[in-house]
């Protein structure tokens, strides 16, 4: 018992990361990628999950190593990397909340049976977490962190192990092969791994959830405990994927049947997935799970922009230091405000949304892992906490391909 204390206590920071990360991604992305084409993407997946690996390990890395966050990071590489985060996210942010919140909002609707319309339901969730962010505690998101991530993956498990008793037989008639040269199916590639396992800007919140840990507790985080946090959420979120994946291949794909594009209908056929593979007396378990996973997803993101837009707003412009903790509460009504804009404008194409989401972060990741590969060789670092030659190459690596496929999406999109 004591050694399992011990366990969850080093456990936090990498678990908040995992529920930013086991959301959109996952429920949706994922899931949508089985159902379209069976199991041909899972090269994506896994490939995705390791060409950004680098990029978010810097994150503990530079936080266990200094007891700052990574936007200090930026600052030490210069001005300049914080003010083009900075852009990066003001860019950004608006349709990721909208996006995540836009499926809690379809999950609420769905398993509760509301008869309120997608923008009012979002409103009401953004208050409630805003009143949870109000409290202001770190212990108590990690909290919640802890018990949604356990319960969604005990859940995931039992739900495909249940599925693969089932066999993967498609249809042949209803079967849709993948191709590469199919200009939607490239779309939706790009889409998939913009989010997998979660845009590169979650890794400056995880460093924000470490620093406030160390702060709460008043102790500092050791550099093995850290990766250790960290690779357990990285790594758990990888197999959910595949665990995603694997549902909508075994259950829908070569079905006849084909996902919704309206929030509330998908969410009940998502829902619907895991009761067709486990059986109907789980439907109160999975619908707990969903909306804890999406909820959970929604929370962390907007308790991580008002984090951290307010030190980038105070570097950037000096004179905003005079508001204080009023700067956190701005941008926090800004991000609400904006991305309920979103939702009333694209609130019955819950697919579109989250496709738009995604393929910014698909197309802003390069610059992103560089100014993490640049943040954590910078000066402030330890040279004994630096990332070995091994990693530093493959983050050079990364970098290379990710600015690849980036400018060639661009190409493909618009020339």
């Amino acid at each position: 018992m004591n050694k399992l204390k011990h366990l969850l206590s080093m456990l936090g920071p990498g678990l908040m990361w995992a529920g930013a990360a086991v959301g959109v991604s996952h429920l949706v992305q994922s899931t949508r990628a089985g159902g379209l084409y069976g199991f041909a993407l899972v090269g994506v997946v896994i490939f995705s999950n390791l060409i950004k690996y680098p990029f978010f390990e810097f994150a503990p890395r530079y936080a266990a190593a200094t007891g700052q966050h990574l936007i200090v990071g930026y600052k030490a590489v210069g001005k300049w990397a914080v003010a083009l985060y900075g852009i990066f996210t003001f860019l950004t942010m608006f349709a990721i909340q909208a996006a995540v919140t836009v499926v809690t909002a379809s999950i609420v609707g769905n398993v509760f049976g509301l008869d309120l319309s997608l923008v009012t339901i979002s409103g009401l969730i953004l208050l409630i977490i805003m009143a949870v962010i109000a409290i202001g505690k770190y212990s108590l998101i990690d909290g919640l962190m802890k018990i949604i991530i356990l319960t969604l993956t005990i859940s995931t498990i039992v739900a495909v192990a249940s599925a693969l008793k089932i066999g993967y037989h498609p249809n042949p008639e209803f079967e849709i092969p993948f191709s590469w040269s199919d200009a939607s199916a490239l779309a939706f590639v790009i889409a998939l791994a913009g989010w997998m396992p979660a845009p590169i800007d979650i890794s400056v919140w995880h460093s924000f959830w470490s620093f406030a840990k160390q702060k709460e507790s008043g102790k500092a985080i050791s550099l093995k405990n850290a990766l250790f946090d960290f690779n357990v959420g990285y790594f758990g979120t990888a197999l959910l994927a595949l665990g995603f994946l694997t549902l909508g291949a075994i259950l829908m794909y070569g079905s006849g049947q084909q996902f919704s594009d309206k929030g509330s209908v998908f969410a009940g056929q998502l829902i619907q997935l895991y009761t067709q593979s486990i059986g109907a007396w789980a439907y109160v378990v999975i619908a707990i799970a969903a909306l804890a996973t999406m909820f959970s997803t929604s929370l962390t993101c907007l308790d991580a922009y008002s984090r951290v837009l307010a030190p980038t707003t105070e570097i950037l412009f000096p004179k905003s230091n005079a508001l204080g903790k009023k700067l956190s509460w701005i941008w926090l009504i800004v991000v609400v405000v904006g991305s309920l804009f979103l939702i009333g404008v694209f609130a019955e194409s819950m697919t579109f949304m989250v496709d738009l989401a995604t393929t910014i972060s698909f197309v802003t990741a390069p610059v992103l892992a560089y100014l993490n590969y640049k943040a954590v060789m910078s000066k402030d670092m330890p040279e004994d906490a630096k990332p070995s030659k091994f990693l530093r190459i493959y983050a050079q690596l990364g970098i290379v391909f990710l600015s690849l496929f980036s400018l060639g999406f661009l190409y493909w999109r618009f020339f």
